[in-house]
């Protein structure tokens, strides 16, 4: 069903255009009269711009999720015990505004889905079972054939295979490579709980990297599954838990106690620095620093190259995104502001918005409101340009919303998924 709605919201003017210079009267004004009339007997004849809105079938409780040409709906159970996974194509930009059912295949009764994306020819989804236990599924993205299931999430390498990583928190996994088309497992190395993390090359991993509760520090091949190099972190004959993580090429680790932050560089696994950074959580790559995120809610930003801490910051705004020398941190009840990387310093408060999901992590940042009415503003947050420019309003519009530009996929007021396409 495609449902038009006239209208288009466009940025209010930023300033006052100057008056013009009264001209002289006679033929040069009649003459402009005559062309503007022309000009509104024209505008009066050309199309009202429409925003076109196409329902996607779901029944109450289902959950919808965007892929690059599609939409795929997961059913909860029926009161018969049935359940079904449905995939549907996106309605094309000029012609039919309405999707079409691809394909749709039994689900297993129970169990939640917490993610489905489609990738190289593959649908996958991800699921919890009943003992809570994280499960991937492989569907045929053409034809909805179930290809494969295993337990652990999936990883894709650079040479176009899986790596499947079955792991816990507090319990030892396994990482496997396996084939994509048959999920036939291709090699499996063990790994100790918290591990492992991976260096990508190009958005897809090719190294595998394990730190082994005797200090050892090891890298695999992506590919193979061959031990690369190693190297003992921990001097004598100890035995203690230590995070570790890949920022860019360099291997992190929190050692015991928490109170340092020690790096070694990729490929070699050679010690590169010691920094008393403690506490931390997390890290990431900040324009050419690192952004380390502390257990207390703090920020530090630490040279990649010495360890030295650039600035900090205290808090208790978060880190939700960096862009380029950009950072995005929200802050008390999802009000946003940008922050340059490099110095800390706050640039511009955006105001109060959420984000929205969207499917690849480097796509455009979108955020969501609510106006005072019941309707839905939607804006492109531009780190670099410092402002949210808004894209739409948009009428019965709950949220749950996913993004991949021009198309946004949200939930209705009245409990319906529908798909908008966003004008520039």
């Amino acid at each position: 069903m495609s449902i038009i709605e006239l209208g288009e919201v466009r940025d209010e003017p930023t300033s006052i255009p100057p008056p013009r210079r009264p001209r002289a009267a006679g033929r040069p004004l009649r003459s402009t009269g005559v062309l503007l009339l022309t000009l509104l007997v024209l505008a009066g004849g050309a199309p009202v711009p429409r925003r076109a809105v196409t329902s996607v079938p779901t029944v109450p409780d289902a959950s919808a999720y965007l892929t690059d040409d599609g939409v795929v709906v997961v059913d909860p159970t029926t009161p018969d015990g049935e359940r079904y996974l449905t995939a549907y194509t996106l309605p094309s930009a000029t012609g039919e505004q309405s999707v079409r059912r691809r394909w749709r295949v039994p689900l297993a009764r129970s169990g939640d889905y917490l993610a489905v994306w489609a990738e190289r020819g593959l649908l996958l989804a991800v699921g919890a079972n009943t003992a809570e236990v994280l499960e991937t599924t492989a569907f045929d993205v053409a034809t909805g054939q179930r290809r494969w299931h295993h337990p652990g999430l999936v990883q894709w390498t650079v040479d176009g295979g899986l790596l499947l990583v079955d792991d816990a928190d507090d319990a030892p996994g396994t990482v496997s490579r396996v084939a994509p088309d048959t999920g036939r497992v291709l090699w499996s190395v063990p790994v100790p709980p918290g591990s492992p993390d991976y260096h990508e090359r190009d958005g897809r991993v090719d190294q595998v990297v394990v730190v082994q509760p005797t200090g050892e520090l090891q890298v695999y091949d992506a590919g193979t599954g061959t031990l690369l190099r190693s190297v003992d972190t921990l001097p004598g004959d100890r035995s203690a838990f230590q995070r570790v993580q890949v920022v860019g090429d360099l291997v992190l680790l929190v050692p015991p106690g928490s109170t340092r932050l020690v790096a070694y560089s990729l490929p070699d696994i050679a010690p590169m620095w010691t920094s008393p950074v403690p506490l931390v959580a997390w890290l990431v790559a900040c324009a050419d620093l690192l952004c380390a995120g502390q257990q207390t809610g703090g920020l530090q930003a630490i040279d990649a190259t010495t360890g030295g801490v650039r600035w900090a910051y205290p808090g208790p705004d978060m880190l939700a995104d960096v862009r380029q020398d950009r950072m995005l941190m929200m802050g008390r009840d999802q009000r946003y502001a940008v922050r340059d990387a490099t110095s800390g310093q706050e640039r511009t408060d955006l105001g109060q918005w959420g984000l929205v999901s969207r499917l690849r992590r480097d796509d455009d940042l979108i955020g969501i409101r609510s106006t005072v009415d019941g309707r839905l503003v939607v804006a492109e947050l531009d780190l670099a340009a410092g402002r949210a420019r808004t894209l739409d309003i948009l009428p019965g519009v709950a949220g749950g919303c996913q993004a991949a530009l021009p198309v946004l996929l949200c939930r209705r007021l009245d409990g319906s998924t529908a798909l908008w396409r966003l004008h520039r």
